[in-house]
């Protein structure tokens, strides 16, 4: 009776001290423990200490390439700087807003429309078979390799030989507009919108499809409503390298909009303030920089929860 009575407590009691055996082997040591704390600061200062440069820079009245001994804060630092910038960066007869909204109608633009055409493209080479698939595959890898210098001529030439008359905007050459500056950086983030996208597209299971069919939904519903929703870690990364690329964009900017000081964008303003030796006004460079940098810093703040991956694995798993 002793030894029937005392099993079950036995058994009981058992687990739970493997468990605490487990448990505990599983935490890393105190000096495990401390040496990755310590590499994770020392990381976090590497990160931090070009910003704060810039930064205790940017406060200087004096106008110093660099802070003077180790204060972060230099002596009768002020805001000024940022206030030039606001008010009128460059020699150009435009503001910091203007050239704000330039490069946000440019990223933005460029970031959607890239998304939008190959989330399409790659939904079609990801789930259907048609003859040159391969081909097509190989030729946009091809173009992906391609640097974006390589294009600058053709696409000068091209964009220059068309005239565009629109109700709204009137007539203009399409190279000397943002609009064909948008084309020209699209035609490069194409590719690799597609590509990138399409490697996600293959790993969501059909299963998900075939059952969306058997429950009564066509082609496009199970496109908008299944796919595009497990997709949207591609598709949050593919628009934030394509609003960075947008967003600092130089080659084409500079080489199409050099004569329509009215359509310059950030990256264009801010390369315009580098002097030769020692004529750099690097207060203002400093607090352009700065400015420049907290665009794309919100639109990762506000879309790092959707920059994910492995949301469609186990989808189909009980």
């Amino acid at each position: 009776m002793t030894a029937v009575a005392n099993e079950p407590l036995y058994d009981t009691i058992r687990p739970a001290s493997r468990f605490r055996l487990r448990s505990t082997r599983g935490r890393p040591g105190l000096v495990r423990q401390a040496l990755l704390q310590a590499l994770c600061v020392f990381v976090l200062l590497t990160v931090l200490f070009p910003v704060v440069w810039v930064f205790s820079v940017s406060l200087d009245p004096l106008n110093r390439s660099r802070p003077e001994g180790l204060s972060i804060i230099p002596a009768n630092a002020s805001f000024a700087a940022y206030e030039q910038v606001i008010k009128q960066p460059t020699n150009n007869p435009i503001t910091f807003v203007e050239l704000l909204r330039n490069s946000l109608t440019v990223a933005l633009g460029t970031s959607i429309v890239s998304v939008i055409i190959g989330v399409f493209a790659a939904y079609a080479f990801s789930r259907l078979r048609f003859r040159g698939r391969e081909v097509l595959m190989l030729v946009i890898l091809g173009v992906l390799m391609l640097p974006a210098v390589a294009s600058i001529t053709p696409l000068f030439v091209l964009l220059n030989s068309i005239q565009v008359n629109l109700p709204l905007l009137g007539e203009f050459n399409l190279r000397q507009s943002l609009l064909g500056v948008g084309l020209a950086i699209v035609s490069g983030l194409l590719p690799f919108a597609i590509w990138n996208l399409k490697g996600y597209l293959d790993t969501i299971p059909r299963d998900l499809e075939e059952a969306a069919a058997v429950d009564g939904a066509d082609v496009h519903q199970t496109f908008l409503r299944v796919i595009l929703p497990l997709s949207m870690p591609a598709l949050a990364v593919t628009a934030f390298l394509g609003f960075i690329v947008g967003w600092t964009e130089f080659y084409f900017t500079s080489t199409f909009l050099a004569n329509s000081p009215q359509n310059h964008t950030l990256a264009l303003a801010l390369n315009s303030m580098v002097g030769s030796f020692s004529s750099t006004p690097w207060s203002l460079f400093s607090a352009f920089a700065i400015l420049f940098a907290i665009p794309p810093a919100l639109v990762y703040f506000f879309a790092q929860r959707y920059i994910t991956s492995g949301l469609a694995i186990g989808a189909v798993k009980g």
